[in-house]
């Protein structure tokens, strides 16, 4: 064999094996989707990436939202990490003090579409300057409200205020029609909400790694929530226990007046309803403050192994066309200006709120321990007031106890 028949053997052998290798790319995506509509349009960004990229084999795996930090802690701790994590902002903390992500930041800035993304974007992935995921959607909070109670009961539109939020939820609620003025969100997942209101009676969490909680005002937000259930009752029975499905299907099905979500469950509400019986609303403003959370959904790489591949599987979320795929199905408004501009968007009224509170919202606070401490005390202290095994009192120095314990 001559030295350039051999050459050339040796390099379609080195290409060939290449290509083995890239064909057996195999990235395993951990999430916690939790609506079919998610599920759905998930499926539909594999496919159309599955078409970009056919030689990686990409799974999805669903973790539930309450078990995702327990999880993502033993995969680190076990060395049996996937290649690809959700993260949100109020995680990036405790994931980045157990070494769980990578380093991203030198792919963001040669990537083409980072222009796309304004600087605010990346704020919850970013730590000491460096940014660990890349923006995939916006959670925007709002109100969804029944449009036909309201003019039933002759009320001109949603509240504003949280004073009005009450005296609409009352006027709402009728046990004996089993309707009820609001859905509350006491079961998994619910800390959130209860969280913002404590921002909103003007109490921020840490600073400078110090409790900086304000007890008086998070006392008064603790009770005014926890009113709506025990005192004023318009909320069902059930809401305790009650998470993200069922306070869906309680204002679809007619039980509920108000309920509070975000943007991501606005294709359910449509293909439920129609558009006479529901509308949407920017959330009413707390004493202190008109809190609603611009909640930007990150991709983060959690190993090096495939790491091409991964990239190119987080970086792919950001172009229009997987962003709007998932908007079709999900309502989830893209991270991007320039996906933010289509007509689809644009042209819906029911985004009109969603619009409007672009211009106030801000992000979840962030500090390491936030999501045990939401998960493990402020959700259970709160729920305890609810079956009347406590007062908004004691919670409340049990949600300061807790913090202390937290950060220290």
């Amino acid at each position: 064999m001559t030295i350039l028949t051999r050459r050339t053997a040796l390099a379609l052998a080195a290409t060939a094996l290449a290509a083995r290798a890239q064909a057996a790319s195999k990235l395993t995506y951990w999430h916690h989707f939790t609506s079919q509509e998610e599920f759905t349009g998930l499926k539909n960004v594999m496919a159309l990436f599955q078409q970009r990229f056919p030689d990686i084999a990409l799974t999805q795996e669903n973790i539930p939202n309450p078990e995702y930090m327990t999880k993502f802690t033993a995969a680190v701790m076990a060395k049996s990490r996937p290649d690809v994590s959700m993260v949100v902002a109020e995680r990036l903390p405790d994931m980045l003090a157990m070494d769980g992500l990578i380093d991203v930041t030198a792919r963001v800035d040669g990537w083409k579409n980072k222009a796309n993304f304004p600087s605010d974007r990346w704020l919850g992935a970013t730590s000491k300057g460096k940014i660990y995921g890349v923006p995939a959607f916006t959670f925007i909070d709002w109100v969804y409200y029944r449009k036909d109670w309201f003019e039933e009961a002759g009320i001109a539109g949603p509240p504003t205020t949280l004073d009005e939020f009450v005296a609409t939820a009352k006027k709402l609620t009728d046990p004996s029609k089993n309707r009820y003025g609001f859905g509350m969100r006491g079961g998994p997942g619910g800390a959130a909400y209860l969280i913002d209101l404590i921002e909103s009676f003007g109490s921020p969490f840490v600073i400078d790694g110090k409790n900086a909680m304000d007890r008086a005002k998070t006392l008064a937000a603790v009770k005014w929530y926890s009113d709506l259930a025990t005192v004023h009752k318009v909320v069902p029975p059930s809401a305790t226990n009650d998470g993200f499905r069922q306070i869906m299907e309680g204002f679809k099905t007619g039980q509920t007046a108000m309920t509070w979500h975000h943007t991501g469950s606005l294709v359910e509400m449509v293909r439920a309803l129609k558009p006479a019986q529901f509308g949407t609303a920017a959330k009413p403003a707390g004493p202190a403050a008109r809190v609603a959370r611009l909640t930007y959904l990150y991709n983060g790489l959690m190993k090096k192994d495939n790491e091409q591949a991964a990239w190119d599987w987080i970086s792919f979320w950001g172009e229009p066309d997987p962003s709007i795929a998932f908007l079709n199905e999900t309502g989830y408004f893209p991270a991007s200006i320039a996906t933010a501009k289509d007509p689809r968007i644009t042209g819906n009224p029911l985004y009109k709120s969603a619009a409007e509170t672009l211009g106030f919202g801000r992000l979840p606070p962030a500090f390491v321990g936030l999501a045990g401490w939401s998960q493990n005390v402020v959700l259970p202290e709160f729920q305890k007031i609810l079956v009347g095994q406590s007062t908004a009192e004691k919670a409340t120095d049990a949600m300061l106890k807790g913090l202390d314990a937290t950060i220290n």
